[in-house]
């Protein structure tokens, strides 16, 4: 009874912790991956259980969010528009980087996984924070760059993508709600194809996660959407860079003292 108490109590914190991480996603663009991962590997999960889950939790959370940041006039979702184009190039990209990612990880030992995990968060958080004031023009070849880079990232870490894609498109300029709603769906595409990497060439999936994870992302969607209208970007990107540098730098520390 104690032992099935103490599993329906994780369940429990796991759904509230997806809740959170993926309001903080929704609203910024990116974050769940980023803040979920290392989270569940404080809490003792291995990274190659806590990634795919990650990825089909952002598949359904992520699909949802587009349509209703759509429905909200956040972004411009129909067939002839520059949003969509651009979403769906990131979204192929993805092919390139999640399958070289998912390669790289089934084949690396657990402790350089995690390694990689603390320093790209950390990384990404100094980015988040520093370049919030920088602009500029708009490139295909940047955006094409991005989508490599940034779905690489989410493949062998399960986070690390919509704050890279979200800082980059703003360098790029688009503005806030742009870039947030178009990373919610170019995510969605690629932790589609991160998925199914997963299950063709890993195939031996922890599916313990998986309830828990899409259950609290699901909640997050219509509080999420309807908040962004209302959000004061600037201060929520800072404490979202932050706590991606705590928690990138407490993987960092668990790994060389424990």
């Amino acid at each position: 009874i104690d032992i099935g108490g103490l599993e329906i109590g994780i369940s429990i914190t796991i759904v509230l912790l997806a809740f959170i991480c993926e309001l903080i996603n929704s609203l910024l663009g990116g974050g769940h991956g980023t803040l979920m991962t290392p989270l569940l590997i404080l809490l003792g999960y291995a990274p190659l259980s806590i990634v795919p889950a990650v990825l089909l939790a952002e598949i359904v959370s992520g699909f949802l969010v587009s349509v209703a940041h759509h429905k909200y006039g956040n972004v411009n979702f129909r067939m002839d528009s520059n949003h969509l184009n651009v979403a769906l190039v990131l979204g192929i990209c993805s092919v390139i980087g999640v399958v070289i990612a998912v390669v790289t990880a089934i084949n690396i030992s657990t402790y350089i996984l995690e390694m990689y995990i603390g320093i790209l968060l950390t990384a990404v958080g100094i980015i988040m924070i520093m370049s919030m004031n920088i602009k500029s023009t708009f490139s295909w070849k940047k955006v094409l760059a991005l989508g490599i880079f940034a779905s690489f990232n989410k493949g062998i870490s399960g986070g690390g993508y919509g704050p890279i894609i979200t800082v980059g498109q703003l360098l790029t300029g688009f503005n806030s709600k742009e870039s947030v709603s178009i990373s919610s769906l170019a995510k969605s595409i690629t932790c589609v194809v991160g998925f199914i990497a997963y299950i063709l060439l890993y195939r031996n999936i922890d599916t313990v996660l998986l309830p828990s994870l899409v259950m609290g992302s699901m909640f997050s969607v219509p509080i999420s959407v309807f908040v962004v209208k209302r959000l004061h970007e600037k201060k929520l990107r800072i404490l979202i860079g932050a706590v991606t540098i705590i928690l990138g730098s407490s993987t960092l520390i668990r790994l060389l003292l424990f």
